[in-house]
């Protein structure tokens, strides 16, 4: 989804859905971004940072976080991922990746993340700020995750 306003409203909408529901909610994102999302679970009455001490929330910093899903053996040391738990909700921003335009090494992170969050059978919501992605970057994104909806 492309987001127009700078808000996150409809990733916090599946975020809170998940989390009321007992699910564990994974966010991919920048550091604003990320902070942004733990603002708006606030708003709604939810407490970000006891989800996060109990793993039913888990935030995943961009670009840092990506050299943990290449991992052969488990792709998350400290086991944040919760395999036999109730299906799992995967938010990805991408408006860090793009914003310094197109590149090859952003095209080849999401297609893994997408590779990994496919392996989960998650729900995801992916997103990406229009106004920080140039046009060309936002085609190649869109691109990308219409070949991963055929997939």
């Amino acid at each position: 989804m492309v987001r127009k306003e700078t808000g996150l409203s409809e990733i916090s909408e599946f975020a809170i859905a998940g989390l009321q529901i007992g699910q564990q909610v994974v966010a991919m994102a920048g550091p604003s971004c990320l902070k942004d999302i733990a603002a708006s679970l606030s708003q709604a009455g939810l407490r970000p940072d006891a989800a996060l001490r109990s793993g039913r929330l888990v935030f995943l910093t961009a670009p840092d976080c990506l050299c943990q899903l290449t991992k052969p053996d488990h792709p998350f040391q400290r086991g944040a991922l919760r395999r036999n738990g109730p299906l799992l909700r995967w938010v990805s921003d991408w408006s860090w990746a793009y914003t310094n335009g197109f590149s090859a090494d952003a095209l080849r992170h999401q297609r893994l993340v997408h590779d990994f969050v496919r392996s989960l059978g998650a729900l995801s919501v992916c997103t990406a700020h229009c106004h920080k992605v140039e046009r060309s970057s936002l085609l190649a994104l869109l691109a990308d995750h219409r070949r991963a909806a055929r997939a």
